[in-house]
């Protein structure tokens, strides 16, 4: 058995010091798909569906043909859309402005990525087959608590407010500004993902993912002496 990489070994830590019931999702932007990793079997309705899969223990990675059953996730991961789905698109965006879901000034603003699309590699962290550029922790308020603690201990925490629809966009929003992002996702993710009504996100930029790992450490210890000081003067 090949010993663990880095980015393993971090994705491995994150879940045990988090006590994490489902496993970091590390998702890599590639031109080329990495050797020895095939095509995911079947496209999905929306590219967060890939998260389960990945989060299920699969490794694969997806075409932008794969992106396309789901036009507003094509759209942040800037993934070039024939004529129909462009179409699909404003439609969609239409609908959302109609129902009050969305409003119309919102939309040039939502995050997207700037490279072209070429594949996208999905797999639990802890078995990641190359570096990746983001990874995605989904658990309760507590657990995100404490990882987004240890992103402001690592330099990386959050600044802005907390995202929110469409939850795709956390991934193009961690990468720009290269920091970790606090999602609460989207109706849309919360069906695709099976994404638990007491559960949210964060999302850590890949290159940083040790960083946040071993301040983690830190921050889940001092949490621990924090909790026995505040309940012993309760």
């Amino acid at each position: 058995m090949s010993p663990l990489t880095d980015s393993q070994q971090h994705g491995a830590r994150l879940s045990e010091l988090l006590g994490l019931a489902h496993p970091p999702v590390a998702v890599a932007f590639l031109p080329e798909p990495p050797p020895g990793v095939s095509r995911v079997a079947a496209s999905a309705p929306a590219g967060c569906s890939y998260w389960r899969r990945a989060t299920a223990g699969e490794v694969f990675y997806t075409e932008a043909a794969d992106h396309l059953g789901c036009t507003i996730g094509a759209h942040t991961h800037n993934v070039t859309m024939p004529p129909e789905k462009a179409a699909e698109l404003q439609s969609m965006v239409g609908t959302m402005v109609g129902l009050g879901y969305l409003a119309m000034a919102e939309v040039p603003g939502l995050p997207r990525r700037a490279e072209a699309f070429g594949v996208a590699v999905y797999a639990p962290a802890a078995k990641t087959p190359c570096p990746p550029d983001v990874v995605l922790v989904r658990g309760g308020a507590r657990q995100m608590m404490l990882l987004a603690e240890a992103a402001r201990a690592a330099g990386i925490g959050h600044e802005g407010a907390t995202l929110g629809r469409p939850a795709c966009a956390m991934i193009p929003a961690a990468l720009a500004a290269g920091r970790a992002n606090t999602s609460l996702g989207c109706i849309g993710n919360r069906v695709y993902t099976g994404l638990g009504d007491d559960e949210l996100y964060v999302t850590i930029p890949g290159a940083r993912l040790g960083d946040v790992v071993e301040a983690l450490a830190t921050i889940v210890r001092a949490n621990e002496e924090l909790e026995r000081f505040h309940r012993a003067r309760l």
